[in-house]
Parts: structure tokens; C-alpha cells; sequence
């Protein structure tokens, strides 16, 4: 895990992510932590592993999508000459 120093935090931001920490029943640095993943990772995101999985348990695929699927061809690709 990464640190990270904030400098020249106003004594009002301070004062109230202490209030904001003491309603949620965090420290005031886990609750910084907590500001912090909010701001990046938003909980209304789009996770595309979780929304490909809940496509294909609502429609899962049929025999034959499943047999078209494993039928192509698999044999490896010559690799690119670049010497030419």
C-alpha cells in the first residue's frame, strides 16, 4: 500500500471530514480513504466483468452456440515476417 501526505489542509476541511468520520465510525483517515475511492471509483460504474456475467446467466447460450463456438479453427498463426 501507497502513503500519502496532504499538506496545507484548511483547519475547516480538516473539522469536517472529523465530523463526516465520526457519523460513519471511521478514523478520520480511514474515512479520507473512503472519500478518496468514492472520488475514483464510483459505486454507480460500469463493472464489465459483473455486467457479462449477469448477461450470460440471463441468456445462457444453446447447444449449438456453444458447439459453433468451439468449432473454429485454433491452429496458431505464422508470426509476421518484419525483416523484409
Amino acid at each position: 500500500m501507497k502513503n500519502v501526505t496532504i499538506r496545507n489542509l484548511s483547519d475547516e476541511v480538516h473539522r469536517a471530514i472529523r465530523v463526516r468520520a465520526a457519523e460513519n465510525d471511521r478514523s478520520v483517515e480511514a474515512e479520507m480513504r473512503a472519500i478518496l475511492a468514492e472520488a475514483v471509483q464510483p459505486r454507480d460504474r460500469v463493472r464489465l466483468g459483473s455486467m457479462l456475467a449477469e448477461i450470460w446467466s440471463e441468456d445462457p447460450l444453446t447447444d449449438d452456440e456453444h458447439a459453433i463456438l468451439n468449432s473454429r479453427d485454433r491452429t496458431p498463426h505464422e508470426p509476421m515476417d518484419l525483416t523484409e
